[in-house]
């Protein structure tokens, strides 16, 4: 019997490119499934490896600015999800961190949610979103605190419709098991580090690669840049760009969104890469390691699954950890580093990223899926 996959996924756009995006892609190399999405704005994109291909969409597909990103229309996601009929399939994979797992299946279909966070914005990020926006202010306020209530308790009760769930961290599977009371196989996501060029003479600058949002804690790393003096530089886009211009000083070079190819070429020559985020997996702290440049993380997320702080690990350290999001944290953090600088082996840091290539994900998710299914049919035939 040839069975038949539907995979699902929030958003396709051309600036949807994160880790997510990147599980999608690899799934696809090895199972051949139908895409269903929100919405989809990749196959007409020349540039996509989906151009051309056919993608089921929701009514989403036809809002105004929907290209833009559904977002905007928050309190829609729920009931769009659950209008795609995926009756056709014998397995639906979902990759979910907003409400894709959501989708409605009928009891003789295996779902297996692909989880890369429940979503954050209605869960821990609650607070930090109402803070920074105009919509947790006033009657607007009340009102966004009401939606995102519901959406709490659809998140809930959608998860009952998730038979297996994967998630893509330890620090994923404490967040999927608080959320939603579910246990889940940890399989990391998988990272081209391929893609990536190992220089072992680096440079006399620190990298910071982000989205530029609150909660990533740029504005932290470049305070305590102009506090330390030393020469940072921040590649990536987003609504705190003009606010991290204004606030750095000459010794900081906020240079926005960059193609790829410059992205590879500064990650390769840093003298350290910085990230102040707590991250459910974070997939540039590997993908820094894979070039052989070691890693100034927040100890918490994802990140102590990737990174190995050099004071445990002194002979096979890629990093250090600081344990506060402060600036005061983060300039001792440096100062360590630096003072600790002469022992990093930047082959350890190429072999730490390694254990997440694309291969071992390949490896642990098909043999997943495969064990999944016949647990599936083994308790149907009872």
């Amino acid at each position: 019997m040839v069975l038949k996959y539907a995979i699902v996924h929030e958003w396709l756009t051309p600036k949807a490119t994160g880790g997510s995006e990147l599980v999608v892609r690899e799934i696809l190399r090895h199972i051949d499934a139908e895409l269903y999405a929100l919405i989809d704005f990749e196959s007409t994109n020349p540039e996509s490896y989906l151009y051309q291909r056919s993608i089921g969409t929701t009514f989403l597909q036809h809002f105004p600015f929907a290209r833009k990103g559904v977002q905007k229309y928050l309190p829609f996601l729920p009931l769009a999800i659950e209008q795609l009929d995926l009756r056709g399939y014998d397995v639906i994979l979902s990759s979910s961190h907003t409400v894709a797992k959501g989708v409605i299946t009928t009891p003789q279909q295996l779902h297996i949610c692909y989880c890369h966070a429940p979503m954050r914005f209605a869960w821990d990020l609650t607070f930090d979103y109402l803070g920074s926006s105009t919509m947790g202010r006033g009657i607007q306020g009340i009102l966004t605190r009401y939606l995102l209530h519901r959406l709490r308790q659809w998140d809930v009760l959608s998860a009952n419709r998730v038979d297996y769930f994967i998630a893509n961290s330890k620090h994923t599977a404490t967040r999927i098991w608080r959320c939603y009371r579910r246990r889940s196989e940890v399989i990391y996501p998988p990272v081209n580090i391929e893609r990536f060029t190992f220089q072992e003479k680096k440079e006399d600058f620190y990298l910071t690669v982000s989205r530029l949002v609150s909660y990533k804690k740029v504005s932290l790393i470049v305070k305590a840049f102009n506090e330390l003096g030393r020469p940072l530089v921040v590649i990536g886009t987003g609504p705190e760009l003009k606010k991290l211009r204004e606030l750095a000083r000459p010794n900081v070079q906020v240079m926005g969104p960059q193609p790829d190819a410059v992205v590879e070429q500064y990650m390769a020559g840093a003298k350290a890469f910085v990230y102040g985020a707590c991250e459910d997996f974070g997939i540039a702290l590997v993908e820094a390691q894979a070039c052989g440049t070691p890693v100034i993380a927040y100890g918490a997320g994802g990140a102590t699954e990737t990174v190995r702080d050099i004071r445990e690990y002194p002979d096979t350290g890629t990093g250090l950890f600081f344990w506060a999001q402060s600036e005061l944290a983060l300039v001792e953090a440096v100062k360590t580093f630096e003072a600790e600088e002469g022992n990093f082996n930047p082959e350890m840091a190429r072999s730490q990223a390694a254990k997440f290539g694309p291969t071992i994900f390949e490896k642990r998710y098909l043999a997943f899926v495969s064990s999944a299914y016949r647990r599936f049919k083994s308790r149907e035939a009872l």
